[in-house]
């Protein structure tokens, strides 16, 4: 999927999680704002799944271990959900790391414990060529 499509993608989560962040508010759990977003993405008609476990190879041997991911948007978007007092480096590495172990080009990091949901957002890229 091309960078132009991921970005369309990424308006309509980032539109979507702004009304749950408007509807809810902040200080609640993680869980119930990705039950949220998934709901909202699902009413605007955009496929979505959550905790989706990815297996994790080490120099190309399976190893009995995997990573979760909090959502995967249109097959392609990752979306890590928090809901902290401060979004911390770790959860940025965390989110990119994630993008290079499962070939992924793009994903959201949206922290719901803001005031406003546009100060908790942020892309992150797993570096590539267009």
């Amino acid at each position: 999927m091309k960078l132009s499509e991921l970005n369309k993608i990424s308006k309509i989560v980032l539109d979507a999680a702004i009304e749950v962040h408007r509807q809810l508010g902040p200080g609640l759990l993680e869980s119930v704002y990705e039950k949220c977003l998934s709901k909202e993405l699902s009413f605007r008609e955009i496929e979505n799944q959550m905790q989706v476990s990815f297996p994790l190879f080490y120099k190309q041997a399976s190893l009995d271990a995997s990573f979760r991911i909090d959502m995967i948007v249109a097959k392609e978007l990752f979306v890590e959900i928090k809901a902290v007092e401060q979004v911390l480096p770790v959860h940025r590495a965390q989110l990119l790391s994630y993008l290079r172990l499962a070939n992924k080009r793009l994903g959201i990091l949206i922290n719901f414990n803001v005031p406003k949901l546009i100060e908790g957002w942020e892309r992150i890229i797993n570096g590539y060529d267009e």
